[in-house]
């Protein structure tokens, strides 16, 4: 052995505990097992609580339920009483919708008194491009053309609506809309609604038809540079025109003061003969009698997707529909009597 060897000890290891020993660890950690599964038992129990046994739980704790623990929870439970877990990409909560869906039912059926023609020629499944006159100040048009789908069309299909900036960037009014189904307008959004088989509703006119003076109401604006017609016929989508005529009147819009809008970010400030006179109780709209008409789908598969391209196929197409929708305003409003009765 050399001289640089050396000898390490081997340290004795532990000694293994006895018999009895082992059996009382073994207790003590089924002890702690059983332990933590009933607290979470209990606290799955307390997420699953409704709204009203949560409230109930801490005005029963008085005082002393007024933890931070406690009070998240009422939270929660208030949050997800009218709220999903989940969403769709674009934030569509369904849970949400029907939470609303009385107020919705209550203003298209007790309020404006909405009479829908033609919801048979929507496409029952697939994706199908609806395209309607703008007006009303508010999107109120959007919500009633998705109510009517939804409730009075065969296929209960929900119509997911394009929102103009003005309405999808509001802080009040854009978690709504997202909730409610509807997407930023633009041609990306679109053209991923359509391909995934979904129905899309879509408004050419945009800012020019929300924000068209009383004396100009009916009158169809110019219908943009034709992005629509481009939409259906990169997807294959028909389009289905519609005629909203009743909208008009909940806000009769009498002037427009750029002034005032353009700092809050709008593109015009409305000036009715209830806001702002009367503050927020001109934002309550007038109960005028609405109609949707619906005519026969445009298809547009025969085209390609190639076809999108030519300006001048698409400009006429852009006029067929809006010169479809506006001959339907006109001959609704030839045979309607009254603005509050139809």
């Amino acid at each position: 052995m050399s001289e640089s060897a050396k000898v390490v000890p081997i340290r004795r290891g532990r000694r293994s505990p006895s018999k009895p020993e082992a059996e009382r660890l073994r207790e003590q950690v089924g002890h702690l097992e059983d332990q933590l599964r009933r607290l979470e038992a209990r606290r799955g129990a307390a997420d699953r609580e409704g709204l009203m046994v949560a409230l109930a739980r801490l005005f029963q704790e008085g005082l002393r339920g007024l933890r931070w623990e406690t009070v998240a929870r009422a939270w929660a439970a208030a949050y997800f009483s009218w709220h999903s877990e989940e969403v769709d990409d674009f934030g569509f909560d369904r849970k949400f919708t029907e939470t609303l869906r009385p107020m919705f039912e209550f203003l298209y059926t007790v309020w404006w008194r909405v009479e829908a023609n033609g919801l048979e020629q929507v496409p029952g499944r697939g994706a199908g491009l609806i395209v309607a006159n703008h007006s009303g100040v508010l999107p109120y048009d959007g919500l009633m053309i998705n109510v009517a789908v939804r409730h009075e069309h065969p296929a209960r299909r929900d119509c997911r609506m394009l929102a103009l900036d003005m309405f999808a960037l509001l802080p009040f009014l854009a978690p709504m809309l997202q909730k409610s189904g509807a997407v930023r307008a633009n041609q990306e959004n679109g053209e991923r609604l359509l391909r995934k088989g979904e129905l899309v509703g879509v408004f050419p006119e945009g800012v020019k038809g929300v924000g068209k003076r009383f004396k100009d109401r009916y009158k169809l604006a110019r219908f943009g540079r034709g992005g629509f017609v481009r939409l259906a016929l990169r997807t294959g989508a028909p389009i289905v025109p519609c005629a909203v005529v009743g909208a008009e009147e909940i806000h009769p819009l009498l002037a427009k003061a750029d002034i005032l809008g353009r700092p809050l970010g709008f593109p015009y400030f409305p000036i009715t003969p209830t806001f702002p006179l009367l503050g927020p109780l001109g934002f309550i709209p007038l109960p005028s009698k609405w109609s949707l008409d619906f005519a026969d789908p445009l298809p547009m598969e025969g085209y390609g997707p190639d076809a999108a391209e030519d300006p001048i196929l698409v400009n006429r197409l852009s006029e067929q529909v809006r010169g479809t929708i506006q001959k339907m305003i006109d001959g609704r409003l030839a045979r309607r009597r009254s603005i509050w009765f139809g």
